[in-house]
């Protein structure tokens, strides 16, 4: 039977028996694995959950305050420590991924690889001054690829959290593990990401973060129980995926970072709201006007999550709710990371909004609001949880191929599970 130090597999997953006797399971598969491919060893058992965006949607890359929580999604690695270099089986790849630890500079035709992930996850650890080291290990996930649940964060963590405890006695805090992902993710994979999904990954549970320092964000915990509310948390997945999505993600803050610099300021975070009405009209020979539709979202977006941080705590749901709702149509109007400018007549994600928003219009309660970094892939829903069935089928019915996942969230961030 697998414990997790301090934590019981149901703290991670469930309390239902068969939902821990199934990841019981895929545990002790991914041990097999990792027999077959490396020989009998001793090995350690590590998890990274997926992530959430509550609220704060495309503001933590100019400054700004998110919510953000782990979900009960999680990558799983076993791992033992080896004296060749970094070598990673994963599912769903035949050969594995292999990392020669004496070459920890970003190599050009390898951007956009779980080559470069691994590669600059080892860099950014010497970097910042903590030990690395050879190891093998054998990887899965459910963390869904493509979806807005940061698969890719999860990974990276996971990467960071074996490194932790191999060779750094799990002493790197959770933060440093997730500046570390991001460095390798930016400077080696080669994508323009923010910081929000890996801290989320790392640290768990629900958490608010404040990027106006972006070397020091302040990330603080928020204690409040969907369940409690009668609420449940739900994505419906288009199946779209993010992977060919880069542009139109880095498109975003680039855009932000022109008006913050029209205002002679490095990030939108500087700007004051009422100095950015008075200018919009001096300012729209210098930018586009999308770029100023964005800025105004995220002036609006940075106000709201403080809002709903507050609402949270105070355990005023129906204030939260209503300005989930206000997140999700300053989403779609101002920032417009619906749908993307590779083809504006293939709209999954607005047509699956507008079918959520007509149940919730017909129930009389509930939220809705684009997930994640937007243009594809999934949906945030927040229901009653009487009414969570009745949606799936309400859906399910109206999209044959679409899937809507009842998540929860998780307390723990990435974790070491103890040996078998």
């Amino acid at each position: 039977m697998l414990e997790i130090e301090q934590i019981h597999l149901s703290d991670l997953y469930s309390n239902n028996e068969k939902i821990v006797d199934y990841q019981r399971e895929r545990y002790d598969n991914l041990n097999k694995n990792f027999q077959k491919a490396f020989g009998e060893q001793q090995v350690k058992y590590f998890s990274s959950p997926g992530r959430t965006e509550i609220s704060g949607n495309h503001t933590d890359h100019n400054g700004g305050i998110v919510i953000a929580a782990s979900i009960n999604l999680d990558s799983i690695a076993c791992a033992a420590e080896s004296d060749s270099g970094i070598e990673i089986y994963s599912d769903g790849f035949d050969k594995p991924f292999i990392v020669n630890i004496n070459n920890l500079e970003p190599i050009e035709n390898e951007a956009g690889t779980t080559n470069a992930i691994i590669r600059g996850i080892t860099s950014g650890l010497i970097k910042k001054g903590f030990n690395i080291g050879s190891f093998k290990a054998c990887i899965t996930s459910d963390v869904l690829i493509g979806s807005g649940l940061s698969s890719s964060a999860s990974i990276e963590v996971l990467i960071g959290t074996i490194f932790n405890h191999l060779y750094n006695e799990g002493k790197i805090p959770p933060e440093e593990i997730a500046t570390i992902g991001q460095y390798s993710e930016n400077e080696f994979f080669k994508k323009p990401c923010g910081l929000m999904d890996q801290i989320a990954c790392s640290k768990g549970g629900i958490i608010s973060i404040d990027f106006e320092d972006k070397d020091k964000p302040l990330v603080n915990k928020i204690d409040f129980d969907f369940d409690k509310e009668g609420y449940s948390l739900l994505f419906v997945h288009t199946g779209g995926s993010h992977i060919n999505l880069t542009d139109d993600y880095a498109a975003i803050p680039k855009e932000m970072k022109t008006i913050a610099s029209a205002f002679g300021k490095k990030v939108c975070r500087e700007i004051e709201f009422d100095d950015f009405l008075a200018n919009i009209n001096k300012i729209r020979d210098k930018v586009s006007d999308r770029a100023i539709l964005r800025t105004y979202h995220f002036l609006r977006e940075n106000e709201r999550v403080i809002k709903q941080v507050e609402a949270l705590r105070k355990n005023d749901f129906n204030t939260f709710l209503e300005l989930v709702n206000d997140s999700g149509n300053s989403s779609f109007k101002w920032l417009q990371n619906i749908y993307s400018g590779n083809d504006v007549s293939y709209q999954p994600v607005s047509l699956v909004l507008a079918m959520t928003e007509n149940f919730i219009n017909e129930l009389g309660e509930g939220a809705c609001r684009i997930h994640g970094g937007g243009f594809e892939g999934t949906i945030q829903v927040f229901l009653p949880s009487s009414s969570a069935e009745s949606f799936k089928k309400y859906i399910t019915n109206i999209f044959e191929d679409y899937s809507v996942l009842n998540l929860t969230i998780r307390q723990a961030g990435a974790v070491r599970v103890t040996e078998i």
